[in-house]
């Protein structure tokens, strides 16, 4: 782990080589001058080029990949303020997140373009595999930090090179070029990356994590064709495979799992996070902050395959027994263990079991009684563990950017859209659906595309939840106008669904015909603007500081 103090030590001399300092995309760096002649210095910079990725865009000190399920139809943040306000739909262009994302993301492209203008000076004084190595790492994650403006925002200013002032004025590009742009990065970088590094160099970008990337961007962006290949080169590596434990994936127990592609590092003392405090229950000291609704409970299948509306299994007495694993691996429900506490939520509850003595004792239960504990009635479970109990807001544990899971359904995704589906389709598909601790039963050979279509984002639903994913799936696949308008609902306070909602093919509970519905918590009612919300504004302040960039339509 010491990697990452040297990640931290470059980032501050990075930074600070230049009194003029600027916070604003694309010019902030040191002095090409003085910067970049010897092979400590380029070491400090390609570090510096890792920082942008552990930013955290809210106030509550959360990396993204866990902050963006919470502005879409899997969760809700409680906490009043920017983040609430886009999950919602009543935020503008003067929204901080948004400004956050950008400002964030441009300071990590201008730290690698930066380096990559400058690299040329250590040519002859580094060694020819780390001179490449280091050009593909920045080229790297100048198309990671790019992937994500792309998909929130569209086409945005392409910026290849260090800027001067009077060079800031850049127009957008289309988004059709932008993605372009990172597809041909993440391919060229992928062929200096190497496949993996010694243990002291974890976290560093791999061949496999730019393949990943430009599957992930290729998918996103119906590049069917270049998205299966990818995937497929992915796979052809063989050096991933998926955790046989499938909660263990999300502790400090899995975080070198053979499983994980590339990941954002976290060490105490140097940058940490505060999920434990936002994702645990008020029984285990946490905020309860960020947390997952009823619709993404309700969504997961029964153990036979089934959705609960058509499933013989499914009891709305005991609503969580016979379904999919993964549901209580990814989510906390109402009478499971959860951090040495009986978890339960039932406002009629207000005394439950504590675990962490011997024998256990009967307390004063505050998730039931607390007027902020959870508001849905559930919390995560993924990214939560006991380690972090008593260090709730400087956990270390590592947060997943890409994992081998996520590449099996992009290759499968990609193969059902192209309309090439063969065996290794189901064989992708039921992996993922099979790992030990799952077990779910496997998709059989024979289905249509357009079944095949409910399966694969379905399954995305149940195996990404809490990691990042939805609100660009929603997008892509033309639904976030369906699932982000309308009540979002928590649990019944007191009870339980009298019976299970209809699920549609992408997964999506109706509770219209659900008989006590009126009964369910309405958390908040969500407002989504078809003609504006399929992207998201660009800052106001950067269109009144650079009058080239058109906004979004509507804002």
């Amino acid at each position: 782990m010491h990697k990452y103090i040297v990640l931290i030590v470059s980032f501050l001399a990075f930074t600070a080589c230049n009194s003029d300092y600027l916070e604003k995309y694309p010019l902030d760096g040191p002095s090409s001058s003085s910067f970049i002649t010897n092979e400590k210095e380029l070491m400090l910079a390609i570090n510096g080029c890792y920082a942008s990725l552990t930013f955290h865009p809210s106030a509550h000190n959360c990396p993204l990949p866990v902050i963006l399920d919470h502005v879409s139809d899997l969760g809700f943040d409680r906490n009043n303020g920017t983040l609430q306000d886009v999950g919602k739909g009543s935020h503008d262009s003067n929204n901080g997140f948004f400004l956050n994302v950008w400002s964030s993301s441009y300071s990590g492209i201008a730290r690698c373009n930066f380096l990559l203008d400058n690299i040329h000076k250590v040519k002859d004084v580094v060694t020819e595999q780390l001179y490449k190595r280091v050009t593909a790492e920045a080229r790297f994650l100048r198309a990671y930090y790019y992937h994500y403006l792309v998909e929130m925002f569209g086409g945005v200013p392409l910026v290849t090179t260090s800027l001067k002032l009077s060079e800031a004025q850049v127009p957008r590009s289309t988004k059709e070029e932008t993605v372009n742009f990172i597809l041909t990065e993440l391919e060229e970088a992928s062929v200096d990356l190497p496949p993996s590094y010694a243990a002291s160099e974890t976290g560093r970008a791999t061949k496999g994590a730019a393949l990943s990337i430009k599957a992930r961007i290729a998918l996103f962006g119906e590049k069917w064709d270049v998205a299966a290949e990818a995937a497929k080169r992915v796979m052809d590596l063989q050096l991933y495979q998926l955790h046989p434990d499938f909660g263990e994936l999300f502790t400090y127990k899995g975080q070198n799992s053979k499983e994980i592609i590339f990941a954002l590092q976290y060490l105490k003392g140097i940058k940490t996070h505060n999920i434990p405090s936002q994702f645990f229950s008020r029984m285990a000291s946490g905020f309860s902050g960020l947390v997952p609704g009823q619709s993404l409970i309700d969504s997961y299948e029964c153990t036979d395959g089934l959705s609960i509306d058509q499933s013989s299994r499914f009891d709305p007495a005991a609503p969580f027994k016979n379904r999919d694993p993964r549901l209580g691996y990814t989510i906390a429900l109402p009478g499971s263990i959860f951090l040495n506490f009986l978890f339960e939520t039932h406002k009629d509850s207000v005394k439950t079991w504590d675990y962490n003595t011997t024998p256990a004792k009967l307390v004063t239960n505050t998730d039931a009684t607390n007027a902020f504990a959870t508001f849905t009635g559930y919390c995560w479970r993924k990214y939560t563990d006991l380690t972090d109990k008593v260090e709730r807001t400087t956990s270390e544990l590592n947060v997943i950017s890409v994992r081998y899971a996520e590449i099996l359904l992009i290759y499968a995704e990609a193969k059902i859209e192209a309309n090439k589906i063969d065996a290794s389709v189901y064989d992708a598909i039921n992996a993922v659906r099979q790992r030990p601790t799952v077990n779910m039963p496997a998709i059989t050979a024979g289905k249509s595309q357009e079944t095949l279509r409910s399966v694969i984002r379905k399954e995305r639903k149940y195996e990404l939840s809490g990691e990042g994913f939805r609100v660009f799936d929603i997008r892509r696949w033309k639904i976030a106008d369906q699932v982000m308008n309308g009540i979002f609902y928590g649990r019944v306070p007191t009870g339980l669904l009298a019976s299970a909602p209809k699920i549609d093919a992408n997964g999506t509970p109706d509770y219209s015909v659900v008989p006590n519905r009126s009964a369910m918590r309405v958390v908040e009612t969500r407002i989504f603007k078809i003609n504006r919300d399929y992207l998201w504004p660009i800052p106001n302040i950067e269109t009144l500081t650079n009058p080239t960039l058109v906004q979004n339509p509507n804002y």
